[in-house]
């Protein structure tokens, strides 16, 4: 069973309840599969599991990204996964046997992705040359074996952990110098295919692609700039093809026994991301990965598990709930508009109905990240000023009001942004101490509905019983339908109404 790869419990019950008609995420894990090369059977059995899990997504309508990751034994430059590779023919021979396998003789819905965390040295060893020298052998492949059969392979890249940095260090200041520009610019000097553009997201911002560039646009905006220039389609896909709740922790109770709180942020930032105009998004990951081979734990899954266990043990977390809830929608969707920094609405329209999400989430770094995401708009001099606040800790008595904002008069532009910054945090504050009272009116409905609600919020972490709280029958009067809603801090209500 591939390393990479959830559990085949957690697959069959996703595919039960919600199904693979979505965009999927899968890490094709080079080094392992050639680790059995002298071993053909087991080899045979793994790349059949995955070849089971990308047919059964692609059957269900869905696309597999799939994450061409790691350099086998011989074919990088050290003798470690992470490793650039050094033999671009026999990696691009195993790419494209790849690719001709799954794409042209099977014809599953698969996009190529190569590498993750491309400007990590826990992820990469090895020049931004050396990614492009793979890039191109991937990209290569696709553009043969598209000639070959007559058909669109799509790859795409870097699967960067920020969308502004490369290999070197980098900021939101000099977004030319980040590698998704530079693979832009290789890509149209060397006339090879970029079909789509990924990055890492993680954030507890539900705001985070509204950040501003120095060219008071959004990053969005930018690189759809950058694919115009360089001739390519502007309507390029750009894909976060990694998000989740996070605060710096590796193990966040938020994630964990509070999952409700990273339930709540999921569909504000989905409605966001999708307002900000990014075509696609993968949350990461399905399940907590640990007593894998490199140690590494995680508990960023919609399911949680139990690795010492000798038969499985685990289940869904309150985040698998409400994917569950989005899936609920419908594929006809909608975002109301108002104006509320917490509160949000995404309404879908269902088979003789409709469907309510309400959704509650408290950004806790909430004034840092309204200045992380507005810092770039200020001069170089304001911009350092407000750095060395954050770094001496001056930053955090200003928000808090333990020192005053009247010594920054002289810089008009940086007592704005903690001015708002501070009245975020106060209002932040106010808003996870008290339920908030929300007013529901419904127009164009007729006769009687049944009403269901579920319901997210503090009483659910692990093992959520996914029920209704709330049964009725709605009779709805001269086309209207009103309530009054009591929505708790991290909560996420879910109102399904079904014609009678």
């Amino acid at each position: 069973w591939p390393q990479n790869l959830a559990s085949k419990e957690a697959l069959g019950l996703w595919e039960k309840e919600i199904g693979f008609p979505g965009v999927y995420r899968l890490q094709y894990n080079f080094w392992e599969i050639n680790s059995l090369a002298k071993e053909k059977q087991q080899q045979d059995n793994l790349l059949a599991n995955y070849e089971g899990i990308i047919k059964r997504i692609s059957d269900a309508g869905g696309v597999v990204i799939l994450n061409i990751y790691s350099s086998p034994a011989g074919v990088g430059k050290a003798l470690d996964k992470r490793s650039a590779v050094v033999n671009i023919a026999a990696f691009k021979a195993l790419v494209k046997e790849t690719m001709q396998k799954l794409s042209c003789d099977k014809k599953y819905n698969v996009w190529y992705e190569l590498w993750t965390g491309t400007d990590l040295g826990d992820f990469f060893i090895g020049s931004r040359q050396d990614y492009f020298n793979m890039y191109r052998a991937v990209a290569e492949s696709a553009k043969e074996l598209e000639g070959q059969f007559k058909i669109k392979i799509p790859v795409g890249a870097p699967s960067t952990s920020n969308w502004f940095h490369n290999l070197e260090d980098n900021t939101v200041l000099f977004p030319e110098k980040s590698l998704i520009y530079e693979l832009i610019k290789f890509c149209a000097s060397n006339k090879v295919p970029i079909d789509f553009i990924t990055w890492h997201a993680y954030s507890s911002d539900p705001r985070a692609e509204g950040e501003l560039t120095i060219y008071n646009k959004s990053a969005i905006a930018l690189i759809r700039e950058w694919l115009s220039y360089f001739n390519f389609k502007k309507e390029t896909p750009l894909i976060v093809s990694e998000w989740n709740f996070d605060q710096d922790v590796n193990l966040l109770p938020a994630r964990r026994k509070r999952s409700y709180v990273a339930a709540s942020y999921i569909p504000a930032r989905i409605k966001n991301m999708a307002e900000a105009g990014l075509d696609n998004q993968v949350y990461f990951a399905m399940e907590d990965f640990q007593g894998n081979p490199d140690k590494v734990v995680r508990n960023m899954g919609a399911f949680y598990f139990d690795s010492e266990s000798s038969h499985y043990k685990g289940g869904p977390k309150a985040v698998y709930n409400v994917f569950r809830m989005l899936n609920m929608l419908g594929q006809e969707i909608y975002s109301p508009k108002f104006n509320d920094e917490f509160v949000g609405v995404i309404a879908g329209k269902i088979p003789d109905g409709v469907a309510l999400l309400i959704y509650n989430y408290i950004d806790p770094n909430i004034a840092k990240n309204y200045v992380s995401r507005n810092i770039a708009t200020l001069s170089p001099s304001d911009r350092q000023f407000l750095i060395n606040t954050i770094r001496t800790g001056q930053f955090n008595r200003f928000i808090s009001g333990e020192q005053g904002l009247t010594a920054l008069k002289s810089r008009p532009k940086v007592l704005g942004l903690l001015t708002k910054a501070q009245e975020l945090d106060r209002k932040a504050l106010n808003s996870k101490l008290n339920t908030r009272l929300f007013k529901i009116n419904l127009k164009g409905l007729q006769e009687k509905y049944s009403y269901y609600r579920f319901v997210l919020d503090s009483s659910c972490g692990l093992g959520c019983e996914f029920k209704p709280v709330e049964e009725k029958v709605v009779i709805v009067v001269q086309d209207t339908y009103q309530e009054e809603l009591k929505v708790t801090p991290y909560s996420v209500n879910l109102i399904i109404l079904k014609k009678k």
